[in-house]
């Protein structure tokens, strides 16, 4: 009879602990978000943001403004101009940097600025821009920047591969930043394949609000290169009073499963009293999400989504995304896909009051599997700006009644089958 090696043991466990790991992912249940609470809730309040800042680990802090930039043809302009002024530093931070005409005007930038004595320094991930090398870098790295790899595949890491940084971030001197749905590609910019570009949002923060962008680019830049970010011109003072707060709020997936960003989304859902509106390009809201959308809209909040059309990137996703409207528009939530392109801005506003912007979607892997950072923001005229948008793209958009979701074909609904075995990996 003969026994089992060491390789054959070491090679059985490999297995049965990959398979293990594998099937928690799928189908491990999240955290049943719920607030304990309502007394809090008066969105105007100070009361509120005091809890807000509580629960989420961030500071309220002034920003003397925030500029929303719709779409490539605006935001990348701004940015590139932004990082063209430098004097000290550049801090970028990227789930996708994808070769093209984009980045090559991004690594020429950079560059430039390098080669003038700016420090410049890039954290990418290393699936998100898996296709752009190190040789990419390469005028931008003999000139003196820095290009460190977030998560890269090694043995030692391996158990956290599929957490992700999905953070799109600039900082520019420690004094400008921009955060949004926007990496650097060119489907942002003029589309790919004869498809128009994607439509999306960033946003443009100065102020003293920038410090918290900081902070959050710090976190990953260390994680990736092994530094700790440090000098007196990364985090300068402000002067001058300003009437806009807001609050930077990180969200990095901890192993007890749960986030900042997903509170932040979470409370302001249930605390909503008028209207809600949210757009997301990936709709997978968990039961917590669904059920306190559907609590919102039986309170009488008018609940208002807008989600990618057939023009969306993934289909499985979105063939996901629809088996969950049923509930919602029974109860009467609007739901919208989009037609032109594909929408990819990640966008909340509660009550004409409070804006959430920056890079969650409203899904289990940016509320449990990737690092996030969204800017939130009491603000009437904030909100309004945004929610402008969102009426554009809404007038853009097809309206989905329930009658069309009862009616959607077989062949959909045996794919929605699919997409949710792997839905909270998606």
């Amino acid at each position: 009879m003969d026994y089992p090696t060491w390789f054959d043991v070491v090679a059985i466990v490999s297995v049965v602990v990959t398979a293990s790991l594998l099937f928690l992912a799928l189908f491990a249940p999240g955290i049943p978000y719920k607030l304990d609470s309502k007394e809090a809730c008066q969105l105007d309040s100070p009361a509120f943001l005091r809890m807000i800042e509580a629960l989420t680990d961030a500071q309220a802090r002034p920003a003397r403004s925030i500029e929303v930039l719709t779409n490539g043809e605006v935001y990348y302009e701004a940015e590139l101009e932004a990082i063209s002024k430098a004097e000290s530093h550049v801090h970028i931070e990227a789930y996708i940097f994808q070769k093209g005409e984009v980045a090559a005007r991004f690594v020429n930038a950079l560059a430039e600025r390098a080669r003038a004595g700016v420090r410049v320094k890039l954290v990418l991930d290393a699936v998100g821009s898996f296709a752009t090398w190190e040789s990419y870098f390469k005028e931008l790295t003999e000139a003196g920047g820095r290009v460190a790899w977030y998560h890269p595949l090694r043995w030692h890491n391996w158990p956290r591969f599929n957490n992700r940084t999905h953070r799109e971030l600039i900082i520019v001197d420690g004094r400008t930043a921009f955060i949004g749905g926007a990496g650097v590609a060119d489907h942002w910019l003029t589309g790919v394949k004869g498809k128009r570009r994607w439509r999306d949002t960033m946003f443009r923060v100065e102020g003293e609000a920038v410090l918290s962008l900081q902070a959050t680019f710090a976190e990953n830049w260390l994680e990736s290169s092994g530094e700790i970010l440090a000098g007196a011109d990364c985090f300068p003072e402000f002067d001058g009073e300003c009437d806009l707060t807001a609050l930077v709020v990180n969200s990095s997936p901890t192993t007890g499963g749960s986030t900042r960003a997903r509170i932040l989304f979470q409370t302001l859902l249930a605390c909503a009293r008028k209207e809600v509106l949210l757009t997301t390009p990936y709709f997978l809201p968990d039961r917590s999400a669904r059920r306190e959308m559907l609590k919102s809209v039986a309170r009488g909040v008018r609940l208002e989504i807008i989600t990618p059309g057939m023009e969306s990137d993934h289909l499985l996703t979105r063939t996901s995304s629809r088996r969950l409207y049923g509930a919602l528009l029974k109860a009467g939530a609007k739901i919208y896909e989009y037609q032109p392109a594909m929408i990819h801005a990640k966008t909340l506003v509660v009550d004409g009051q409070w804006f959430v912007g920056g890079t969650t979607n409203f899904d289990n892997r940016s509320f449990g599997l990737n690092d996030e950072v969204n800017i939130a923001a009491f603000d009437r005229e904030l909100a309004a700006r945004v929610a402008a948008d969102f009426a554009r793209d809404r007038a853009e958009s097809r309206e989905i009644t329930y009658a069309d979701w009862r009616s959607r074909p077989l062949w959909e609904r045996g794919y929605e089958q699919l997409g949710r075995l792997l839905e909270r990996q998606q």
